[in-house]
């Protein structure tokens, strides 16, 4: 019985090697749990600072001293305003998912006195309007008329979406990838950035943001989804969780060992 007992106890290698793996584990967890709680507190930061900044008045859009400091953090959904004229002729459709269904958001460059351009999302067209659209654009003419457009400015969305690649040589765009496109159109000094027409209703600026449909044609604008996922917390509690498994388990390992030395 002696013996047997023994040999059920572990070695003192076996035992110093699950000592450092428990500690590493609990550790890691414990590390991967507070990351989370950093994450949320961030988000939820980030959250506020947007919901304040798309109610602040309209700024003007932001010139080319400024393109290499614009980033997410702190321009994304600021409201601002901008003056140009349309290069219609230079529209494309970009593939879109919304509340009103399947269909393309019409972006279009807005030519500034500076040189510079701005794509601005007009707004929504349906899926069965995308020939019509296309017709359109390849047939209008030059405009000549300066206009101001008042929305949110948005980051480039490069490489693709919907799982497929943009496809510049046959005109099918899958995301609202500002420096493909600029490229594709032969807008030689485009900004990093996009603007969604419109503002919230809540801005003190919206009537003023509203505008006339592109070429006479139905396009709903306004219509930017701003939501931030924030799973954070659950993915914290997740971490700590395990961490937590991580002792339970030491402790039944140690009253394990206790026992056959007992015996």
């Amino acid at each position: 019985m002696k013996n047997q007992s023994a040999a059920r106890q572990r070695s003192p290698f076996t035992k110093a090697m699950l000592t450092i793996v428990g500690i590493a584990l609990f550790l890691g967890f414990m590390t991967l749990g507070t990351w989370q709680v950093q994450r949320r507190a961030w988000k939820l930061d980030l959250i506020e600072r947007v919901d304040q900044r798309v109610h602040s008045a309209p700024v003007a859009a932001p010139d080319q001293s400024l393109w290499p400091k614009i980033n997410a953090a702190n321009y994304e959904y600021l409201p601002v305003q901008a003056q140009g004229v349309w290069l219609d002729r230079q529209s494309v459709l970009t593939k879109a998912l919304t509340e009103d269904g399947a269909g393309f958001w019409v972006m279009t460059p807005l030519q500034r006195d500076d040189g510079s351009q701005i794509l601005v999302n007009r707004g929504f067209t349906p899926e069965k309007m995308r020939a019509s659209w296309l017709k359109q654009i390849s047939e209008a003419g030059p405009s000549t008329e300066t206009v101001t457009v008042i929305g949110l400015m948005r980051m480039s969305e490069p490489g693709g979406g919907f799982l497929r690649k943009n496809d510049a040589a046959n005109g099918q765009w899958f995301s609202r990838d500002v420096a493909a496109i600029a490229q594709a159109q032969g807008l030689s000094n485009a900004a990093p950035y996009f603007i969604d027409l419109g503002v919230p209703a809540s801005n003190p600026a919206f009537a003023q943001s509203q505008q006339s449909p592109m070429f006479d044609a139905v396009l709903k604008s306004g219509m930017t989804v701003i939501k931030f996922p924030n799973s954070h917390l659950v993915y914290a509690l997740t971490w700590y969780g395990l961490a937590a498994m991580v002792l339970g388990a030491a402790w039944l390992v140690r009253k394990h060992d206790k026992a056959s030395a007992g015996r």
